[in-house]
């Protein structure tokens, strides 16, 4: 059953922070970051449609994803258009093992797997919340600044949005058990700059 009024609401606090070794990393490669950017909000959009494919029946998660996919897509096409406006070419980029890893701790069975798919998304776009609100502070582009200021608030409505989607669902105190186990999982991936600069790396 889902948390009731009574229940102790669930935080979600990240492990641990993002190190000053990766802001150094990310201005250094800024191109990179907004290449992989565009790919990650993409990736975003991707996962919200995935979940209305899995769970059609769930109306809920159809009545909050479907739009926050088309926001997702709207995010995309500004981070394009930035690399558009400052000649960085388009091309492919491999992905940083970051997600796929958080991912191998999605548990299989039912209804775990929908808990588990949502308090990841709800860790990624925290962290995305985080890491593009370092790139609006330090970045040197003023444009790309105001940009990751005004994105990092919208990625701080996402993660709560996954967070109460799954407290509509589930129980408080499953819910944050969990949550809390996947932060860490998050806080070990992480703990080792990835040599190439990605968004989650």
């Amino acid at each position: 059953m889902p948390a009731t009024s009574s229940d102790p609401v669930p935080t979600l606090q990240l492990a641990s922070p993002t190190s000053a070794a990766w802001i150094e990393q990310a201005i250094r490669h800024l191109d990179l970051i907004l290449l992989d950017h565009a790919n990650c909000e993409k990736k975003a959009a991707g996962n919200a449609l995935s979940l209305l494919f899995r769970y059609p029946a769930n109306g809920r998660l159809v009545e909050a994803l479907s739009p926050l996919a088309r926001e997702e897509l709207q995010h995309f096409e500004r981070v394009h258009r930035h690399l558009q406006r400052l000649g960085i070419p388009i091309r492919p980029l491999s992905a940083a093992p970051y997600a796929s890893r958080l991912n191998q701790h999605l548990r299989r069975s039912e209804p775990e797997h929908l808990l588990d798919a949502l308090l990841v998304a709800a860790i990624i776009e925290a962290r995305s919340h985080e890491r593009l609100g370092l790139l609006g502070i330090h970045v040197p582009d003023p444009e790309l600044r105001q940009f990751y200021l005004w994105l990092a608030a919208a990625e701080e409505r996402h993660w709560q949005l996954y967070l109460d989607l799954a407290l509509e669902q589930f129980p408080a105190e499953p819910v944050q058990e969990r949550l809390d186990g996947l932060l860490q999982v998050e806080a070990e991936i992480l703990s080792t700059l990835h040599p190439e600069p990605r968004v989650h790396s």
